[in-house]
């Protein structure tokens, strides 16, 4: 039996996402169909909202207006600078609560072989702040693996010049770990055991 066209076009949407295969969105789609009309109203009225999100212009993060509320926080401490992969990892921290400076979303990390993606992440952005602003240490807590590794020794090269204390999260996370997938206290003594990278 062949689904409605539109029942078919929400399939699509929803295989199309990360770690959802057809199956899966063929689920949703019937879990939605099942819904009550206010709640695929409300559904429906929370992803027409998601085209006026953007990134933040000074960190990256996402936000709703030029600054995220992070960046527009003025209690938030403006010499710690903390470096991450993607906005998912700043959720992460900010969800433990012990952490009050400012952040940097990259937007990936360099690939490890022959293809420098370098231009593809926000690192001329970021020396532009740590240059700028008064930045005093910058914290490298892209994740524990290879490509991050690799990342967070790039980006201590770049940042030897401006004289700015640099450290890398501690190895609470395992090698090959994700920090949005890290639990609350194993992020906690990753972020408070960092080291100074020398």
């Amino acid at each position: 039996m062949q689904y409605p066209k539109a029942f078919q076009s929400l399939i699509a949407h929803f295989s199309a996402l990360p770690s959802v295969g057809p199956k899966m969105a063929e689920r949703i789609v019937l879990y939605l169909f099942k819904q009550s009309p206010e709640k695929l109203q409300s559904f429906a009225e929370s992803l027409e909202e998601l085209p006026r999100l953007k990134s933040c212009t000074r960190c990256f993060h996402i936000a709703e207006g030029e600054l995220c509320d992070i960046c527009a926080n003025q209690r938030r401490d403006t010499t710690v600078l903390c470096v991450l992969e993607e906005p998912l990892d700043v959720i992460a921290l900010e969800r433990i609560g012990i952490y009050s400076g400012l952040y940097h979303v990259l937007g990936g990390l360099l690939e490890s072989g022959k293809n420098d993606n370098s231009g593809n992440l926000r690192i001329s952005e970021l020396l532009k702040r740590v240059e700028s602003e008064t930045i005093k240490e910058v914290i490298l807590a892209t994740n524990p693996t290879t490509e991050g590794d690799l990342t967070a020794l790039y980006l201590k090269k770049k940042l030897e010049p401006f004289r700015v204390k640099i450290t890398r999260i501690g190895r609470g996370l395992a090698t090959g770990g994700d920090i949005e997938y890290a639990d609350e206290l194993t992020l906690s003594a990753a972020l408070t055991n960092r080291k100074e990278l020398i």
